[in-house]
């Protein structure tokens, strides 16, 4: 096996992609749990993630969502960022809040709501071309309850029009990464459900577009590291939203339910060229509902840093000679022998040498950050995303 000293440096560039939206208020479909010293605004919102990125050292760039984040100036959001030591990163389209969009958004029958919606998803490669953003990252809850309903090959092609409409606006920097869900909010087929449907669409569209995987998207037993090697395989995979699932789309702490899950798919991950790789956007997409969002962050981005650290750590060679030599335990125990390794003590370490607390929870709460923002953010509308 590897030791600490050998992954130091592709460790070095893990850039960890946070949500806006998780420093709102946020949960489940029955209740959303209001926090003091939630943000009212997307500027308080990027000082709350600027905090996980100065105490980890790991979450420069925050993702926006539409219309949740709309300003007046989005070029002053994005010098305001840069004054916080972050920057803005993914575009989040929003088709789902709307009751025009009851029956569907971009595969809707009605032409006049796929065109609202396109109208939308056109809107956020403008706010792209404000804030110097990549990535158009488009999540559609567009399908049906009921066998029958609609003709669901129609829909596809009428997905497939829209999609290549908003496509169309691009410019040659950026890309639009199509995520998939294979249920809910639609119980009998979800217009974009799986990795294949998205991949299909996106290599119908062109090479600008590639397909996002959210880690909470997928039916129990789902081998999604599989996954993540099919989509490396052709070059497609843009994108992760990161978190983490019992049941159904939990997004829980990436990483809570099943950590041995996490450490395989950063190991695919890996193994497959997927890191370090720019075009690879390693992102969280979490709802912190009970637990305090700052400090919800910054759990997540450190399970991420600590898997990956096991994941960099199997030694390859070795486990390609036992693969060859036909030994599944061999090859097995070179895997876990990796996943077993206690990281912490070195990570620790590696934050220290670096400015960094050793301890970036305990930091948070020893920094008073918390009950400062409790004090002064009274009054006014907490974001939420219901």
């Amino acid at each position: 096996m590897l030791s600490f000293a050998d992954i130091i440096g592709p460790l070095e560039r893990l850039r960890i992609e946070v949500p806006s939206w998780a420093y709102g208020n946020a949960g489940t479909r029955f209740k959303v749990f209001a926090q003091k010293g939630t943000p009212r605004n997307p500027f308080e919102k990027i000082e709350d993630a600027a905090q996980v990125h100065r105490l980890t050292g790991l979450a420069p760039v925050v993702a926006l969502h539409i219309p949740w984040d709309r300003v007046d100036d989005f070029t002053e959001l994005a010098d305001f960022a840069a004054s916080q030591g972050v920057e803005l990163g993914t575009i989040n389209s929003n088709t789902f809040q709307d009751d025009d969009y009851k029956f569907g958004s971009l595969c809707h029958l009605d032409p006049r709501v796929r065109d609202k919606a396109i109208a939308h998803n056109i809107e956020c490669i403008e706010i792209m071309n404000k804030t110097g953003s990549r990535d158009l990252k488009i999540w559609l809850a567009d399908g049906t309850n009921y066998p029958g309903q609609d003709d669901m090959r129609s829909r596809q092609e009428r997905l497939a029009q829209s999609l290549s409409e908003i496509y169309a606006h691009l410019s040659d920097t950026q890309r639009l990464v199509l995520e998939y869900k294979f249920f809910e909010p639609a119980f009998y087929h979800s217009d974009v459900p799986d990795w294949g449907t998205s991949l299909l669409q996106c290599l119908d569209l062109g090479p600008k577009a590639f397909v996002c995987l959210d880690t909470g998207h997928h039916a129990p037993g789902t081998n999604i590291e599989f996954i993540v090697a099919q989509l490396l395989r052709v070059g497609r995979l843009g994108s992760f939203d990161f978190n983490s699932r019992f049941y159904a789309d939990d997004d829980l702490i990436v990483g809570a339910a099943d950590p041995f899950q996490l450490f395989r798919i950063l190991f695919e991950v890996v193994r497959g060229g997927g890191f370090p790789n720019p075009d690879v956007q390693l992102m969280l997409d979490q709802c912190h509902n009970i637990e305090n969002h700052i400090a919800g962050q910054i759990r997540s981005v450190m399970n991420v840093q600590e898997m990956l650290a096991r994941a960099l750590l199997v030694d390859r060679e070795e486990l390609t000679q036992a693969q060859q030599r036909c030994e599944p335990l061999g090859a097995n125990e070179v895997l876990m022998n990796a996943f077993y390794t206690d990281v912490r003590p070195a990570l620790a370490q590696w934050r220290v040498s670096r400015g960094l607390p050793a301890d970036p929870s305990a930091a948070f709460w020893a920094s008073g950050y918390q009950e400062k923002i409790e004090a002064e953010r009274v009054g006014g509308t907490q974001a939420s995303w219901t």
